[in-house]
């Protein structure tokens, strides 16, 4: 899974990628300072079950039952206005955020970047106009895919499965796919209407619900630290996911916690120092850090990526496992492998997660919480513990 970082330049994506990878990335305080994607591993969290099994193990990527699940993250190029016509570094910007499967535009809630990213008194600049402009460029982009053939596209004497494959072919480096295109043209009952009677707004309609499908968006509120007045992100529309969020205050955090000077976990609403040598100033950046969790509640970079995994994506996590027993692998290991898979899964779909010769040999499975023998067809819940039986089963 790759999820993208993008927004318009300096509103803080490269803080925000390397608060959540860890990966050190040049950040400044001035435009593209981003050039070429930063590519970086960061996690989505989900209870463990040895919770539920009432076990303890020891497990890296487990703690204190709150499983950390590795996913891509990818840093693109800042946006300026005019970006889909190849301003700034927009056609790159096109480019890498293609493989992204959900988009998280990094906002400057606090209103202190203009339009071109250049650094402004707080509050002087609107963030809606930002949210607007971005989300504009890619209705901008997604239209010049589609318009280019348009002509020969309509022309054609077969229309509706030219239509469907036209569109498919155009919109594939996107990795959207042709079932995509048809349940967007079946939605807006476009797929039986003739294309030479479809009118501008039934294109601009179509375009934008097939990147609400493919490329949905939330809006990470950054900066929340410095914004005057966090009633702002009520303004905005309804149909917009928005968390508010503070990146620097995550990556300080972070910073802090690996040179063992406070006991912290991204996602929680308080930290604890540990190191009674550090000195005034560390211990006042730190008092300000309190003040800054206290007023926004927690720096918000973990509930961002969990509620795009999860809850806009609605990917489910299912743990798979060879002894019922034991709840391990062959070695031993307990509950050493956290999948996540798309919604609507099936055990066919866990088995060539884990080798694609497993499900030749298939026989049955077994969802460890229920006892149950269940068939390949079976859909997956999140949380599943599940022991695949194959007669050629291999791991």
């Amino acid at each position: 899974m790759y999820v993208g970082l993008f927004g318009k330049t300096n509103v803080g994506k490269s803080t925000f990628f390397a608060a959540a990878t860890q990966v050190p990335v040049k950040i400044g305080n001035f435009p593209f300072t981003t050039i070429d994607p930063n590519n970086g591993i960061a996690y989505v969290t989900s209870d463990c079950p040895c919770k539920h099994f009432k076990i303890f193990h020891q497990h890296t990527s487990c703690r204190n039952g709150i499983r950390l699940i590795p996913i891509k993250l990818i840093d693109v190029a800042g946006l300026v206005p005019g970006a889909s016509t190849g301003k700034g570094l927009g056609n790159k910007f096109l480019d890498d955020s293609r493989r992204a499967q959900i988009l998280i535009h990094v906002v400057d809630i606090s209103g202190s970047t203009d339009s071109h990213g250049h650094q402004q008194q707080i509050g002087s600049n609107n963030p809606l106009e930002d949210i607007e402009f971005i989300e504009a460029e890619f209705e901008i982009w997604f239209k010049q895919i589609l318009t280019r053939e348009w002509k020969n596209l309509i022309n054609s004497k077969d229309k509706r499965i030219h239509l469907l494959d036209a569109i498919s072919s155009r919109f594939s480096g996107l990795s959207i796919t042709k079932s995509d295109i048809y349940f967007t043209l079946n939605k807006l009952k476009l797929l039986t209407k003739d294309p030479h009677m479809w009118l501008n707004d039934d294109i601009e309609l179509f375009l934008n619900e097939l990147r609400k499908k493919t490329k949905p968006i939330l809006i990470a509120a950054n900066k929340a630290d410095l914004c005057q007045d966090l009633a702002i992100i009520n303004e905005i529309t309804y149909d917009h996911n928005i968390l508010i969020c503070s990146a620097v205050t995550e990556l300080i955090l972070m910073k802090a916690k690996a040179k063992g000077f406070i006991n912290y976990n991204s996602g929680d609403h308080s930290f604890m120092i540990l190191n009674k040598n550090i000195s005034e100033p560390q211990i006042d950046a730190l008092n300000n850090i309190k003040m800054v969790l206290d007023r926004i509640n927690s720096t918000g970079i973990q509930n961002i990526l969990n509620t795009a995994v999860f809850n806009i994506l609605h990917y489910i996590v299912v743990y798979p496992v060879e002894d019922e027993n034991n709840l391990s692998d062959k070695s031993n290991n307990i509950l050493p492998d956290a999948k996540l898979l798309a919604p609507n899964s099936t055990i066919k779909d866990l088995a060539y997660e884990i080798h694609a010769d497993m499900i030749k040999g298939f026989l049955y499975a077994i969802d460890i919480k229920t006892k149950k023998r269940i068939g390949e067809d079976h859909k997956l819940k999140n949380g599943d513990v599940i022991k695949i039986v194959s007669s050629l089963h291999r791991k």
